[in-house]
């Protein structure tokens, strides 16, 4: 689609069924968030939206659809853009989901958003991926753009041919244990914009609707699932390991792919030293390593 045939798809969503028109302008304005506390365009809500439908996704805890969402389009994303330029959007809870684990090991649980909240979520979330993947390490994978698992696979194969010992890491729980302090903290350090901040905070927050219509409340954790937890993940480990080890143990090559690690040493002494450091610093930042699955081999 062209530029300016999208912008004239974008003006024609935006027009709200009942509102007037006056010299081609509907009465909302602009593209732009003219006369709002926070400048948050109607692009970015459109374009939001696409990557959206595009993932597709089931239903949040109000039972509605991408297909029933877009029944009602133009007001459905007015209400978004709306609410979040005005700073009066607030999340609703987050439908827990159980789904197995790949090649087993129990389940895990995902927290899926409201198909209006993965649209403000994905507003925000490339707002920072705009800013982080200038700043994020180049052994970093997971959730990024034009990087995928095998990517990681083939930097492994040949990192391994060089050194012998390999730490295969797992942090347990990581998804529901991250401290929220640190991950606002991670995020102000990224953008000056207090609208990210705030709405960051606000999902942070959001309380859980469990299977059996009981809401829990969380004090610490982003659910997995949501579309703005890849990026919160990715900046909070950035700062957490990334940096970190780099800073530390500048001679040791690494690949992360989000909460799992494979670090190369060469030998099992310094695998062994690296190691016992990497556990005493995820424990300084309120996590821990899996005790099952992070072992040390030899390659």
């Amino acid at each position: 689609m062209g530029v300016e045939r999208r912008g004239q798809v974008i003006r024609g969503v935006f027009v709200r069924s009942t509102g007037a028109v006056v010299s081609g302008r509907s009465r909302v304005g602009e593209l732009k968030s003219s006369g709002k506390p926070f400048d948050i365009s109607k692009r970015e809500v459109w374009e939001a939206w696409e990557k959206v439908k595009g993932n597709k996704g089931a239903a949040g805890v109000d039972g509605c659809s991408i297909e029933d969402f877009e029944l009602d389009l133009k007001n459905n994303l007015y209400r978004v853009w709306n609410r979040m330029s005005s700073g009066s959007y607030f999340p609703p809870p987050v439908r827990a989901v159980e789904i197995p684990k790949r090649h087993g090991g129990g389940t895990r649980i995902l927290g899926v958003p409201t198909v209006g909240d993965r649209v403000a979520q994905t507003v925000v979330a490339r707002r920072l991926e705009w800013r982080t993947e200038q700043v994020f390490h180049p052994d970093s994978y997971g959730y990024r753009p034009w990087r995928a698992p095998g990517d990681a696979v083939e930097v492994c194969k040949q990192r391994c041919w060089k050194r012998d010992w390999v730490i295969d890491l797992d942090i347990q729980k990581f998804f529901d244990t991250v401290a929220w302090d640190l991950v606002v903290k991670a995020v102000e350090a990224n953008t000056d914009l207090s609208w990210v901040v705030l709405y960051v905070k606000r999902w942070l927050e959001a309380p859980v609707r469990q299977a059996d219509g009981t809401t829990l409340v969380r004090d610490r954790g982003t659910p997995q699932g949501s579309a703005v937890s890849p990026v919160l993940a990715n900046l909070f480990l950035h700062y957490a390991f990334d940096v970190w080890m780099a800073r530390e143990f500048p001679t040791v090559t690494f690949e992360r792919y989000v909460d799992d690690a494979v670090v190369h040493c060469v030998s099992e002494r310094q695998a062994r030293t690296v190691l016992a450091a990497i556990g005493a610093r995820m424990e300084q930042v309120g996590l821990r390593l899996h005790p099952d699955k992070t072992r040390i081999v030899y390659c």
